[in-house]
């Protein structure tokens, strides 16, 4: 902040009482100017003015001005208020020691001082110009006439006007925000509310606060009597205190967004996440479910931290009691499989998963996509034990990929089994008729899941066959405890859409670019043509990796291509005495 300190009149022409006024104020150095007053009787009014007898009183001649300025201007910037051509005459003879002049709102249509200062060199000089009573066009007008004519230095603008009183409402703060809007220049907040008023010192500090650039008061002796503009003034010890406060609150401003006391705070007041039962090795924390919030004398992190292990796919990785806090040490690094369950047993397109999209069999090119899965630690083809899905171990694509054999019918005690061989907390769960499964698709859903710490996560809106879903493996390990003989397991969606009450689900909306109606499932001859038409038409085109994104932009532009197999159904949606058996075998009650 910038300090103008306004001698105005106070000295009332008195050469000892400004020496001595310029003496008390010595100590204040650096982002300090002192402004002065320097006018002639017969300059700035006529004889028959009422004010005429005070000015002749407040008269220093040209030599008296020099010696002021040389005195002044040892500890601060020198700054003269313009209101006739004798101020501009001590303007120039003492201009290598003034940094600025100001225009009172009064003088800014002078023209007798306006022409006389053209001839001034101000282009190291700053302008204040104070615009009490002026309208915003007339303000711009003003600037514009002063940068071209008078070409400053720099221009600030002064708020503020002395009257007596000079009530709260003639302060101008309510100008600040409007002026620095308008017209980006710096602005001074001139005040002149009764000295003896804590209001002389408030009013400052807000406009400090409000983000003014320079603060002008006037000023005077404590000591001895002061005849004129005593109304508006404050001592050094006044204007001491000001400064400080001004220090003190602006300095606010610029403090770290929070601090350490106010993290010291929450740390003390804020209620601690606990469970609200038991939790299991291998489990996420459902953020609304699993959770209940005290004080508690047990160390513990807060929502926000779990939330950050969670979102970095940790998983528990010990058993957790109810009302216990969760620490860090209490979390590890999830283990995460896309599992692909795969027979050759179909019988409307037989042994499908060893049908070729181009140049691979179905099975592979499904394998190749779930490959392409960030954050996935391990891919899994899962099939049966039964002599004929034995060759599928020839059809794994790549050495990364387990091989595992499994429980024929039961396709969830199959996973299990592979879980706990592999030691998996989180599944991504695929069939091998999905060839065109996407990466981002599975990162969108996985993020959503460690998030939440949800049991179940599978998008609202995907294309078919395009469609992922995330299964904890606990929740799964929960199905096979209620089901023993989970008899529709292949089906393994419905055991957890159809029972919310007793898992924490979640339904993702997808972007837009990864919606669309298309069926991108292998069930039908018509499937199969689709998937070789999509296969060569990039290959035709030089691209032998194409993103699902791609696929659906292709199948945009060519409807017909899109419609090979439109008339394709889903049994398990289409199917009502399916869908009937479904919604009564998995049912827990």
């Amino acid at each position: 902040m910038y300090y103008i300190i306004e001698v105005a009149n106070t000295h009332g022409g008195d050469r000892n009482y400004l020496d001595a006024l310029i003496q008390d104020f010595e100590s204040f150095k650096g982002n300090f100017g002192i402004k002065f007053q320097a006018f002639s009787p017969e300059t700035i009014a006529l004889k028959d003015f009422e004010w005429y007898p005070v000015y002749e009183n407040l008269y220093f001649n040209p030599s008296e001005w020099k010696e002021i300025i040389g005195i002044a201007s040892k500890t601060k910037d020198i700054w003269l208020d313009i209101f006739d051509s004798y101020g501009i005459e001590i303007l120039e003879k003492n201009i290598s020691q003034i940094k600025g002049v100001k225009f009172q709102s009064s003088v800014l249509q002078n023209q007798e001082v306006f022409q006389l200062m053209t001839k001034i060199d101000l282009s190291e000089k700053t302008l204040i110009l104070n615009i009490a009573a002026q309208s915003e066009n007339a303000i711009e007008a003003i600037i514009s006439k002063v940068n071209q004519q008078l070409k400053p230095k720099k221009i600030m603008l002064e708020i503020g006007f002395q009257s007596y009183p000079t009530l709260l409402a003639d302060s101008g703060l309510n100008k600040i925000e409007i002026l620095k809007n308008k017209f980006s220049l710096d602005l001074v907040f001139a005040d002149h509310t009764e000295g003896t008023l804590s209001d002389a010192i408030t009013l400052p500090l807000i406009a400090a606060m409000k983000g003014v650039t320079a603060i002008e008061k006037h000023v005077m002796l404590r000591d001895r009597e002061t005849k004129y503009d005593h109304f508006s003034s404050i001592s050094s010890e006044q204007f001491k205190e000001l400064v400080e406060k001004v220090s003190t609150y602006t300095a606010l401003e610029n403090m770290e967004f929070i601090n350490e006391r106010e993290t010291e705070y929450l740390q003390k007041s804020q209620m601690k996440p606990l469970l609200n039962k038991e939790k299991h090795e291998g489990d996420l924390i459902h953020l609304e479910s699993d959770l209940k919030y005290r004080r508690s004398g047990q160390e513990g992190i807060t929502l926000s931290g779990l939330m950050e292990l969670q979102t970095n796919y940790q998983v528990l990785k010990q058993e957790k009691t109810l009302d216990t806090t969760i620490t860090n040490q209490d979390f590890r690094p999830a283990n995460i499989a896309s599992i692909i369950a795969c027979r050759l047993k179909s019988s409307r397109l037989k042994e499908k998963a060893l049908l070729p999209i181009g140049e691979l069999p179905s099975v592979s090119f499904c394998i190749t996509h779930a490959l392409k899965f960030r954050q996935v630690q391990k891919t899994i083809l899962a099939t049966s034990t039964l002599e004929q899905d034995k060759e599928l171990i020839d059809y794994t694509y790549s050495k990364d990929v387990v091989f595992f054999q499994g429980d024929p019918e039961d396709v969830i005690t199959r996973y299990l089994n592979v879980c706990d061989q592999e030691n998996i907390d989180v599944i991504v769960r695929i069939t091998a008729d999905m060839p065109y499964v996407d990466p981002t698709i599975c990162e969108i859903l996985l993020n959503a899941h460690f998030e939440k710490g949800a049991d179940y996560t599978t998008a609202k809106n995907a294309a078919v066959g395009t469609n992922l879903e995330i299964i904890n493996v606990s929740a799964l390990r929960k199905v096979k405890a209620y089901f023993k003989s989970a008899d529709y397991s292949e089906y393994m969606t419905w055991y957890f859409q159809n029972n919310p009450e007793f898992f924490n689900l979640q339904f993702i909306d997808l972007p837009p670019e990864l919606i669309r109606s298309y069926r991108l499932t292998l069930d039908y001859e018509e499937d199969l043509q689709l998937f070789n038409a999509i296969d060569h038409h990039f290959k035709s085109i030089g691209k032998n990796d194409y993103s699902l994104v791609e696929i659906f932009d292709y199948l945009d532009a060519h409807p017909e291509i899109a419609s090979i197999n439109k008339d394709c159904q889903l049994k398990y949606k289409t199917d009502q005495t399916l869908i009937d058996l479904l919604n009564e075998k998995t049912k827990m009650k």
